[in-house]
């Protein structure tokens, strides 16, 4: 009889020799196995569009159909499947090798893994990465995810959001890259492009204007042509262009009358004409509302199910409604992806991750995600006579809180904090979730020789006698953001702004540590110390918290949004909120979200938003305004202090914009020197965008010239008229400093 451990090698090498008869490539790496079925397209020296053709060639009609829709979403419901247990799944063709396309939500980790025994790094969210301004860890971002997603068995990640942040109170801005379009799409792309390094399908989504949850299935955003070329849209193309993203996921909402998945400007006329995207779209679940009208418009690929590109869309081909060359077309780029990423010729294979790497990767990006709003007396980092020190609320002792929704990523071992009792489906995963990444053990770690407690703040009286007794007062605070909601405030609870005074009143050193995923306001500012910002740091966020509170990392990031005074100060007072008939009860909805699904793709009766603050999105909104804010977009602070001087500009084909940075302080820092323009008056533009960036990596007292190419196209106005973008002739400012508001630097020039 073979032995336990005999018979486990020989199921796994039965198990690998499957997985890899798909690809002959991959096979041939392993000498001795079982060789696979060449087929025609299996020569990887061909190019995508080749192999996708000839593949096209062998399919039937109802093979065809069948690439073109999910098979449900089963990690609702029990019972055998063929998914991988993700939030969707395309399904293999078998006799043509071509493999299943297995999806899963992926936006700061890899989701649902708890429920299959698997391990996911929850690195930051994605608006804190966007606040490290550095592409290169939005990479090492990505890539951590793919190699995630196919060791846990996935093929495409359903990651990748880059709608910019009009509205900041969105339950989904904390997957998002901020407020502007040349951050956004730069980091999203670089992301994007980590994950398909690891032979994964990238996705970019909700394309698009997609900028509310309340009532986000009937919503219809109304926006002119321009503003959403020169704002989110160009967000999407910066990313698609560094990317070659694999997938395009369209959203839920209207945009001027037309769903997004059936809207032939934006999937047709501009994603896959303008932009030349040869990917496929694939709607948002449930985000189908018909078949010929969104096939002719463009979407590729129904999910989760087939309500309409299953039957539906085959009679539409048999009657002649949607011909077979736009089917052809659909499946096309459905399988061109599979290649071009070189999914077909590296199949996944499950493994066991690399969790201490995901635990370095994840807190190296904490730390240049942490962002130093205010440190007044240089009350940051401790000082080395700091004997005591309290933290007080938050759930410091345990842990730190992560955003909800499709987007959570299970906490290893469970909720740090214990979530309440889900009452439907949709609350199972739209409810808080902490990551066992405690502050106050890390904290202690860091201070051996000093007394580092804890209080819970739910009695203010006890919170402030620990403050008056200690030499530093920490308070956490923290604003919870989920998908399927909105935020009422950009306030925190008024019982976390009623503790965080008091304590500031009993501790001159009161410190606020801030746990959000959009901005907060802070009626309390000029009442505390100090003010970090930390956002939903992840799994290793509190060692990263813990080496900028003591110096031993100095703080780099910046502000990826503007953090206003009020949200009366916002471009709309209040979120419009959906009429009863515009909304979905989840409170009936039981073990299968089918129901919900379905009623979905029916469709609902439209309400109306409109964006009439047209280019004015995030920092350009409050120059144009002239609105004080509590901190710009750009804005964060260093233990050492940095100087420009010496801007030159010289014009070309593109500008050659140069300066020199000095570190004018005592300890080593890394400055992210920011170049902005203004345009001619007659281009009626906002008073300025950002144009380029830097990170600049500086000894104490040292000096470097820094030089950061500007191409013409983030010069450009987008010109309705001739549907294309133009550069306007005259005078440019150039600006370059620390932030979108501190620009010491200025010199016009003239552009032709």
């Amino acid at each position: 009889m073979m032995s336990s451990t005999c018979r486990s090698r020989a199921l796994g090498a039965i198990a690998l020799a499957a997985a890899f008869v798909l690809a002959p490539s991959a096979v041939a790496q392993f000498p001795g196995m079982p060789q696979p079925k060449h087929y025609a397209w299996s020569d990887a020296t061909l190019a995508p569009d080749v192999r996708a053709d000839l593949v096209l060639k062998e399919l039937t009609l109802d093979e065809k159909i069948s690439l073109l829709h999910g098979q449900g979403m089963p990690f609702f419901v029990s019972g055998p499947s063929e998914s991988n247990g993700g939030a969707g799944y395309s399904i293999a063709i078998p006799r043509l090798g071509i493999p299943a396309v297995q999806m899963a939500d992926s936006a700061y980790g890899v989701t649902r893994g708890d429920a299959s025994g698997r391990y996911s790094t929850a690195l930051p969210n994605d608006l804190a990465a966007a606040s490290s301004w550095d592409p290169q860890a939005a990479y090492e971002y990505g890539a951590l995810i793919g190699r995630e997603l196919r060791q846990q068995g996935y093929s495409m990640s359903l990651g990748g959001g880059v709608n910019l942040t009009r509205e900041p109170r969105n339950g989904r801005t904390f997957e998002y890259q901020g407020e502007d379009p040349l951050l956004a799409g730069t980091l999203d792309g670089n992301f994007t492009k980590g994950v398909q390094s690891e032979h994964i399908i990238g996705d970019i989504k909700h394309y698009a204007i997609n900028d509310q949850e309340s009532g986000r299935n009937a919503v219809n955003a109304n926006i002119d042509k321009r503003s959403m070329r020169e704002s989110d849209l160009r967000a999407f193309q910066i990313a698609l262009d560094i990317s070659d993203a694999g997938g395009v996921m369209c959203s839920y909402n209207r945009v001027n009358g037309d769903f997004a998945c059936e809207n032939s400007y934006l999937l047709t006329d501009v994603l896959k004409k303008a932009f030349h995207f040869k990917g496929f779209v694939l709607s948002d679940w449930g985000g189908t509302h018909s078949a010929v009208k969104a096939s002719h418009a463009g979407l590729d690929q129904e999910q989760p199910d087939k309500y309409f590109f299953g039957d539906a869309l085959k009679k539409a081909v048999e009657s002649g409604e949607v011909s077979q060359a736009e089917i052809d077309e659909h499946v096309h780029r459905i399988i061109r992806t599979i290649f071009a990423t070189g999914l077909f010729d590296n199949p996944v294979v499950k493994q066991t991750p690399d969790v201490e790497h995901g635990y370095a990767v994840a807190e190296k990006i904490a730390e240049k995600s942490i962002v130093l709003l205010k440190n007044e007396h240089n009350v940051l980092p401790l000082e080395p006579s700091v004997r005591t020190v309290v933290l007080i609320g938050g759930h410091a002792d345990v842990g730190v809180i992560s955003g909800g929704g499709s987007a959570q990523v299970d906490a290893p071992g469970g909720s740090a904090v214990p979530p309440p009792p889900a009452r439907n489906i949709m609350e199972s995963f739209m409810r808080p979730e902490w990551m066992p990444s405690s502050p106050l053990r890390a904290l202690v770690a860091k201070l051996p020789t000093v007394k580092v407690t804890y209080v819970s703040g739910d009695d203010v009286a006890a919170a402030v006698a620990a403050a008056k007794a200690a030499d530093v007062a920490i308070v956490f605070g923290y604003q919870w953001e989920s998908e399927g909601l909105d935020l009422p405030s950009l306030s925190l609870a008024p019982e976390q702004n009623k503790l965080i005074e008091a304590v500031a009143a009993a501790n001159a050193k009161t410190v606020v540590v801030l746990e959000t995923g959009s901005p907060a306001t802070m009626p309390w500012i000029d009442k505390v110390a100090g003010v970090v910002e930390i956002w939903y740091p992840g799994i290793r966020g509190a060692e990263a918290l813990s080496s900028i509170l003591t110096g031993k990392v100095n703080p780099t990031g910046k502000l990826a949004v503007t953090f206003p005074k009020s949200d009366a100060d916002l471009p709309h007072p209040a979120i419009v909120q959906p009429p009863k008939e515009s909304t979905m009860d989840f409170s009936d909805i039981g073990g299968d979200i089918s129901e919900f699904m379905a009623k979905s793709a029916k469709g609902l009766p439209p309400f109306q938003t409109t964006y009439d603050e047209k280019l004015k999105v995030g920092y350009k909104w409050y120059d144009a305004e002239k609105r004080p804010v509590l901190f710009p977009f750009g804005f964060g602070l260093s233990y050492t202090t940095y100087a420009y001087s010496g801007l030159t500009v010289k014009s070309g084909d593109a500008l050659a914009v140069s300066f020199t940075v000095k570190n004018t302080g005592k300890r080593a820092g890394t400055e992210i020197a920011q170049v902005y323009a203004s345009l001619p008056d007659s281009a009626g533009e906002p008073p300025k965008r950002l144009i380029g960036w830097a990170r600049v990596e500086l000894a104490p007292g040292e000096s470097k010239q820094v030089s950061i190419p500007v191409a013409q196209d983030r010069l450009t106005i987008f010109d309705e008229g001739t549907d294309g973008w133009k550069l306007v002739p005259g005078s440019y400012n150039v600006m370059a400093g620390g932030s979108s508001q501190d620009l010491p630097l200025h010199q016009a020039v003239t552009l032709p």
